[in-house]
């Protein structure tokens, strides 16, 4: 399967899911309330989206390949856009928790307000509603794809991961195919909070190759003996998770600190508040869930 090809698919897919539903729920919307004429405008911001993306991408690869001439530059680079593609998923993984349930009704208001001052302002906010899946979508592959030997595999994985989001996402818009959105950012998120700890492992790594921080030669373990790098397994779990068979000891501190914590925080149930006291013989009030909508609630 090669070298990073799980957690490039991974981001493809958890990112442009979120995206593809973003479009479809302002696209229902338009249809809907029989403004057809705004698609374009709409389309137009996506486009600008994907293109300013697909740019920062470029500019990413440049700076790394092209610009940073010496070895250390490099390692830094690497090692700076590991931690800031850590923090983001980190944040894009709990934003998704949180405010999944009132995602449309967010978008259809801001869409509604940019219907009443023109088609200028349609393009804006759909730009800006994808823009920032592009452009962490770029930032999460860059970091994850520092190991491979290639970038054909990482390209590739990645591509075929947001085909298959927009397969996903059309089916759901058609009303084609049913799946549990809840289960699926839950399940997803999970995976992501394991390829950020291996790329925070990976930055510190890159910090001690850089002389930034110590501890270089001093391994916490070596089971090379066990997970062979060049095996297709070890590939696959150091592409995908970054686990590998010899870590220093500051690598495997910065992955269990990370990892543990944060895991435990995502997977904790979210609290509800307590039901105000109600008279006798009222009916009770429906509880809402704080998980993320299914595909009811995707359609417009």
């Amino acid at each position: 399967m090669g070298q990073v090809f799980l957690a490039s698919y991974l981001i493809g897919l958890r990112e442009g899911l979120e995206a593809t539903l973003v479009v479809s729920i302002l696209v229902a919307y338009l249809v809907r309330s029989g403004r057809r004429h705004q698609l374009l405008p709409l389309w137009a911001g996506v486009a600008g989206a994907v293109v300013l993306s697909v740019l920062f991408g470029a500019l990413l690869t440049h700076t790394e390949t092209a610009l940073l001439a010496d070895h250390r530059s490099r390692e830094l680079f690497e090692a700076i856009t590991s931690v800031l593609a850590v923090g983001l998923v980190t944040w894009m993984v709990f934003w998704m928790r949180r405010t999944a349930r009132r995602l449309k009704g967010e978008l259809t208001g801001r869409l509604e307000a940019a219907i009443g001052v023109g088609s200028l302002a349609v393009a804006g906010i759909a730009f800006l509603s994808v823009v920032r899946e592009g452009l962490e979508t770029t930032l999460l592959f860059s970091a994850a794809a520092q190991g491979a030997t290639t970038t054909t595999t990482p390209l590739v994985a990645i591509s075929a991961g947001v085909l298959t989001a927009v397969l996903i996402g059309a089916g759901l818009y058609a009303g084609a195919i049913r799946i549990d959105l809840s289960r699926f950012f839950t399940v997803s998120g999970v995976l992501l909070v394991f390829v950020a700890a291996g790329i925070l492992k990976y930055g510190v790594h890159d910090f001690q190759e850089a002389g930034v921080l110590p501890g270089l030669d001093v391994l916490a373990l070596d089971v090379s003996g066990v997970l062979d790098p060049t095996s297709w397994y070890g590939a696959t779990i150091a592409g995908t998770f970054n686990i590998t068979a010899a870590p220093t000891v500051l690598e495997m501190v910065a992955y269990v600190a990370y990892l543990l914590p944060v895991l435990a925080a995502f997977l904790r149930p979210a609290r509800t508040p307590a039901a105000a006291p109600q008279p006798p013989g009222a009916t009770p009030a429906r509880t809402t869930s704080s998980q993320p909508e299914t595909t009811e609630h995707v359609r417009a």
